[in-house]
């Protein structure tokens, strides 16, 4: 029942911007580390970012300085601000939470999101 939904993908211009959000939903007891992870056409995927419950953030070294993530405890939502994008930034981008969800067992768990492209044009 717990899902994750990303949004703010799209196509930028190299130099150009993008704001990603994800939104978890369902019944979550507690939402641990959240982060964004990425995959390009014949590579592996990659973590971006990720942030843990006590805001702490880990970034690929490929995006220091020019990404940020942040989240929204009160809506279960964990953004990505890309800025400075660049063509290497091409990916599908997938949103991932590690969450207890409200059943018996309160066992964590990893959860990802479907997906969304981000494309930067030269």
């Amino acid at each position: 029942q717990v899902q994750l939904v990303e949004s703010g993908g799209g196509l930028v211009q190299a130099g150009g911007s993008l704001r990603l959000s994800c939104a978890a939903s369902g019944n979550i007891f507690k939402i641990n580390a959240m982060g964004w992870y990425r995959q390009a056409p014949g590579k592996q995927r990659e973590l971006v970012a990720s942030i843990n419950s006590g805001g702490s953030t880990n970034y690929a070294d490929s995006v220091k300085g020019r990404f940020a993530i942040s989240r929204d405890n009160a809506k279960n939502t964990v953004y990505l601000q890309m800025n400075s994008l660049k063509p290497e930034d091409t990916a599908y981008y997938y949103c991932n939470a590690d969450l207890i969800a409200a059943d018996p067992f309160l066992k964590i768990r990893t959860y990802w999101g479907q997906g969304t492209q981000v494309t930067v044009s030269s």
